[in-house]
């Protein structure tokens, strides 16, 4: 466990949008590594500019505009720049990456408590019910598997839709393209959950400036993933 010494750099005004991060003086647990924030940056930029130029196949009042255009090109470079990292990611740490895999893929009991509890938690407040979390709370494991599954959806169809346009048979690719839209849904959707919850609901106020500086307050950690908290105290 550490303490914060120096005063955060961000702006009142950002303070006003996520919340404010760990006060000085205030005990601190480090959460994030620095490769995975950056993992973490790299593909929210990236699908950031997925999901825009996507969008523009997606609907077909634009599609007339991103075929053969600018848009393809963006999408396929912010492709080989999510992939790329994430593969880079697993090389260079794959102790964390396939922890963070296991995890997502390790389910209990306090798994269904959360899922019973979280409606109430989230949208009336109520905490007695909400039991003990780890590193990886069952929202954050739900995001993880969504992300693995419509994800590696995504680049096979894809790689089809790229790779082998011309060469598969029409219904193939025709095929290719929904599954790679279902895809696209499924990660907009979770995505959106995904962002309001870790930097905007009131619960979590202040937790966006854990992938800035890879720490979060003694006190959320022991609040909200009291599993891991325990864990890391004692170390």
């Amino acid at each position: 466990m550490e303490t914060v010494e120096r005063k955060p750099k961000s702006t009142p005004i950002l303070h006003y949008i996520f919340g404010a991060p760990p006060v000085p003086g205030e005990d601190v647990v480090e959460r994030y590594s620095r490769p995975v924030r950056i993992l973490h940056w790299v593909n929210a930029v990236a699908w950031i500019v997925l999901f825009i130029t996507g969008l523009l196949f997606f609907v077909p009042q634009f599609s007339g505009a991103a075929v053969g255009g600018w848009s393809g090109l963006f999408h396929r470079i912010a492709a080989v720049v999510m992939v790329g990292w994430a593969a880079l990611y697993f090389v260079t740490s794959p102790r964390s990456a396939l922890s963070a895999v296991r995890e997502a893929f390790k389910w209990g009991r306090d798994d269904i408590g959360w899922l019973q509890a979280a409606p109430s938690y989230y949208m009336l407040g109520g905490e007695d019910t909400m039991p003990p979390q780890d590193h990886m709370n069952t929202g954050q494991k739900l995001w993880w598997l969504t992300v693995l599954g419509a994800g590696a959806l995504m680049i096979l169809t894809g790689a089809l839709m790229w790779f082998f346009k011309g060469i598969i048979p029409s219904g193939a690719f025709m095929w290719s393209a929904f599954f790679h839209d279902v895809g696209f849904i499924a990660l907009l959707t979770f995505g959106l959950v995904h962002v309001y919850l870790s930097a905007f609901h009131p619960k979590m106020r202040g937790i966006f400036w854990s992938m800035w500086g890879g720490k979060v307050s003694a006190k959320y950690a022991e609040s909200h993933h009291k599993k891991w908290y325990d864990k890391v105290t004692k170390e």
